[in-house]
């Protein structure tokens, strides 16, 4: 079942993006987070939002403070959403796990999107996050509490989340080059996402 549910995750958001839209919260509970970022990102620049879907909230309130966005996503149906409402930014349809853009960025944001994938492929990414970055560049994402794979629900599907431990998330973060500036488990100010946010070593 889990690993049907790991392969179906982008059939599923392709499918139901309209669902999506429609549900997806834009109180932007997320905002204390998204200003650490910006901090920590120093202010300014370009950001690469892997997972991006709809480019709103997360998307729109980096672009609002002037940052320059690519949005990664494998929806074609979530990113035209994102195209109408933010034309004049880059919007791209790949597979987060065969990410190849050129160049690197300040920031690096996997918002409840980068929990998706098995554990081996979160491994996978750790080297793409590392390639995309340059000293001093921000990385921010989202992850479960411990070792183990959860099964949620969208439209009456299965819905596959994933997460290594977290002295692993630690691990491979230093391995690449990231030093952890802050990580809280089951944030209560952030409707219990755990959050991780770690900039590259210079």
């Amino acid at each position: 079942m889990s690993d049907s549910a790991a392969q179906n995750i982008l059939s599923i958001y392709r499918r139901h993006a309209d669902a999506f839209a429609s549900q997806r919260s834009r109180t932007l509970f997320e905002k204390p987070w998204l200003d650490k970022f910006i901090a920590v990102l120093g202010g300014k620049g370009s950001i690469v939002d892997i997972g991006c879907g709809n480019g709103q909230p997360i998307a729109g309130y980096f672009i609002r403070q002037g940052f320059h966005l690519t949005g990664v996503d494998g929806s074609a149906a979530m990113l035209a959403r994102a195209r109408q409402s933010f034309p004049d930014q880059c919007w791209l349809e790949q597979d987060m796990r065969e990410l190849a853009l050129d160049g690197t960025f300040d920031g690096l944001i996997a918002w409840d999107s980068f929990f998706h994938l098995p554990q081996q492929d979160q491994h996978r990414m750790f080297p793409i996050f590392d390639q995309l970055s340059h000293p001093g560049s921000a990385l921010m994402f989202t992850s479960g509490t411990g070792n183990g794979i959860a099964m949620g629900q969208f439209e009456g599907e299965p819905l596959f989340h994933a997460s290594l431990a977290p002295d692993e998330y630690r691990a491979l973060l230093s391995a690449h080059g990231f030093e952890v500036i802050d990580v809280i488990m089951e944030d209560p100010q952030c409707t219990g996402h755990t959050v991780w946010l770690a900039q590259k070593r210079g």
